[in-house]
């Protein structure tokens, strides 16, 4: 009778730890996120010449900064390269030797602008690209990358592509590890309906806008809580002004479609 009361101690202390365990482990993958920017300075032979006139180019990049180093890396990789590609297209140079060399691409971006416009130009060089946290599905984190150029002229480009990560395999996900296998024709042919669907809603006349915007398939996907999102970049199904069109898939048309681990739980039959 007296150890009674040690040994209910000893059940609460055991409980507690084994609690404790469990919710160190459910934890382990909880993703904490926010963002830093790089440390960059103009050269200083640009500042003495922009300073004065304050048409300073803009340039800010932010990287993303969580508690989960793997999908740190592959994420920042992904911005350096969506600048790089970025700076080498406008700057129009075949040299790809400084694509290891992010803040010296910037350097040559930077000066890119004094001396591709005139003396008295009144435009301003601008690149800016970011992560954005869009939430998870399951154990699925969501991510996109934002980024944008301007070199002149009528207006910048902006650019964004989605990034899908596992907390389970410590993967990044593309759209070819969520098809299934000998698939990809049948997932196309949905995600042309989607196009059309999306044409009705800018276009009066549907057939004619195809045959001026034809549709082609972006490997660029999400997944949501109701289906599968495709992403487009500007002119690849629609003019500029119709922005970065996404088509929608709802799930219940992905049946035998995307494999099992990518319905959400509360979609599962």
């Amino acid at each position: 009778m007296p150890f009674k009361p040690l040994a209910s101690s000893m059940i609460a202390m055991i409980s507690a730890v084994v609690l404790s365990v469990m919710t160190v482990t459910a934890n382990a993958n909880s993703l904490i996120h926010d963002t830093s920017y790089l440390q960059y300075e103009l050269p200083s032979t640009i500042q003495e010449r922009c300073h004065t006139r304050q048409n300073c180019p803009k340039i800010e990049l932010q990287y993303l900064n969580s508690n989960q180093d793997w999908i740190n890396e592959i994420t920042n990789a992904r911005i350096n390269s969506v600048v790089l590609d970025n700076v080498m297209t406008e700057t129009a140079t075949s040299d790809h030797t400084d694509k290891h060399d992010v803040k010296t691409a910037l350097d040559r971006f930077a000066s890119s602008q004094f001396n591709d416009l005139p003396k008295d130009s009144v435009f301003v060089y601008s690149l800016t690209a970011e992560p954005r946290y869009l939430g998870h599905i399951d154990d699925y984190e969501l991510f996109e990358i934002n980024a944008y150029t301007f070199t002149g002229g009528a207006h910048g480009m902006p650019y964004s592509e989605y990034l899908i990560f596992d907390q389970r395999t410590k993967r990044h996900v593309q759209l070819v590890d969520i098809l299934r296998y000998g698939v990809k024709t049948r997932f196309r042919a949905l995600a042309y309906d989607a196009y059309k669907d999306w044409v009705k809603t800018v276009a009066e006349d549907p057939e004619r806008y195809e045959k001026s915007w034809p549709f082609t398939l972006s490997d660029d996907v999400t997944l949501t809580d109701k289906g599968l999102d495709i992403r487009y970049q500007h002119y690849a199904i629609g003019p500029y002004a119709y922005g970065m069109p996404v088509l929608s898939i709802p799930y219940d048309k992905l049946q035998g479609i995307i494999k099992p681990q990518f319905f959400p739980k509360s979609k599962k039959q």
